[in-house]
């Protein structure tokens, strides 16, 4: 019986909501990013572009934090971050290694859904698009050490910053970086 005066209240309670919304709702946020778009970019220092010239500039970090065990990019590891920028445009990666203990490497290669462990020879997709050594764990670019990479973003797709070191990848030492087809540029994070 109990059950019942429940069931009936319920049902009675859902019918009296009706379709229409009430006047005093407030009205939707327009500006709101819809749930399946992606954040909008964000202002990153460490980010530059000059249109103009068709160039951008980007001061990559590795073990900027402890983050991962300092195996990050300006603290961003595991997917989390995307770089976007424009098909066509000059890219100049000034990478630098402030992990206190391990030499990184970065390349840009394909993105990819898992990463392996290891890479034999590994090839940028943009000539000129890795840093010297990049798996070696000795030979890389060393704690303190920086270098300096320049290539041309010359096909739009999804790729990734990688660090092609034995295990670094894999365990999460990736960056998404996109070129678009569209001018649009930024970082995500």
């Amino acid at each position: 019986m109990r059950i019942k005066a429940l069931s009936a209240a319920l049902i009675f309670g859902l019918a009296a909501c009706g379709g229409d919304e009430p006047a005093d709702q407030p009205a939707p946020d327009t500006d709101a990013p819809a749930a399946d778009q992606a954040p909008a970019a964000q202002d990153a220092d460490w980010f530059q572009v000059d249109e103009d010239a068709q160039t951008v500039t980007i001061d990559l970090v590795a073990g900027s934090s402890n983050a991962n065990n300092y195996w990050n990019y300006n603290g961003l590891y595991g997917g989390d971050g995307e770089i976007t920028v424009p098909e066509g445009f000059t890219v100049t990666i000034n990478f630098s290694n402030q992990d206190p203990g391990m030499g990184h490497s970065v390349g840009i290669g394909e993105a990819q859904a898992t990463y392996p462990a290891s890479y034999s020879s590994p090839e940028p997709v943009f000539e000129g698009g890795m840093s010297s050594n990049p798996t070696s764990m000795t030979e890389s670019t060393m704690p303190g050490e920086s270098e300096t990479i320049t290539f041309v973003a010359e096909t739009a797709g999804e790729y990734a910053l990688i660090c092609y070191v034995t295990g670094h990848a894999a365990n999460g030492m990736i960056l998404p970086f996109i070129v678009s087809d569209d001018g649009s540029h930024g970082v995500q994070m």
